[in-house]
């Protein structure tokens, strides 16, 4: 990986392991341990305000530094970001607040902030060389990560609770992904596709075990700083 990456350590026994070498939870602590991803922050501070001066980008890989990705590998087609920002008068008084903004990021291509963490899954795919990313999911994940699998060549599998809106189900299918509808409720859904994952190197976009994903949603905080 690059140098401004450490590591991932585990936020139960805080073992920590190479950015290649664990993808999902910590091998000792299975599900409960989460993983993070530790960067070098002395070495980011020195880079970053000069990357961003010759960053031509706009979207959320603008952030190069502070994401858990190589340098120069492929990202999405879809740009992801930015969203703007508005300053609402009108409700900050409402709430009795001196001043309320709110950023939307019903803009992002398929109007969810869910963009930002699949964008990263969708990157680290094509750095990992898999074709396939699965997920469970009955709203917005599961659209955000079929929407921008879309154009990339890979396929996305999706695993909902038999119990998901139709309609729902229907626009993941406009999508291209494959549906699979489990009979039982979203834990159930969630098992299988991390079974799923195991047994057949499926990559797993899912915020519940994958430390990628909260490091797309953050890139919303770098834009208000930016």
């Amino acid at each position: 990986m690059n140098r401004h990456i450490l590591d991932k350590e585990c936020i139960v026994c805080h073992r920590t392991y190479g950015m290649d070498e664990v993808e999902l939870t910590c091998p000792q602590c299975g599900i409960e341990g989460i993983l993070d991803v530790r960067y070098d922050y002395e070495y980011i501070r020195g880079i970053f305000t000069d990357h961003l001066k010759r960053e031509p980008r706009q979207d959320i890989f603008r952030y190069g530094p502070l994401l858990p990705l190589r340098r120069g590998g492929r990202i999405p087609v879809i740009p992801v970001g930015p969203t703007p920002l508005y300053k609402v008068d009108r409700m900050a008084k409402k709430l009795g607040m001196t001043s309320l903004y709110i950023k939307d990021d019903g803009r992002l291509p398929t109007a969810s902030f869910k963009d930002r963490a699949s964008a990263i899954a969708v990157a680290r795919a094509h750095e990992l060389g898999i074709s396939l990313i699965c997920a469970a999911s009955t709203g917005n994940a599961a659209a955000s990560l079929a929407g921008l699998t879309a154009p990339e060549g890979i396929t996305s599998v999706i695993f909902v609770p038999e119990s998901a809106p139709p309609a729902k189900i229907a626009q993941l299918l406009t999508f291209g992904a494959k549906v699979f509808a489990v009979r039982g409720s979203y834990d159930d859904a969630f098992e299988l596709s991390m079974l799923a994952a195991k047994k057949y190197n499926w990559y797993s976009r899912s915020t519940a075990v994958n430390p990628l994903l909260s490091e797309g949603k953050k890139t919303g905080a770098l834009e208000l700083l930016d």
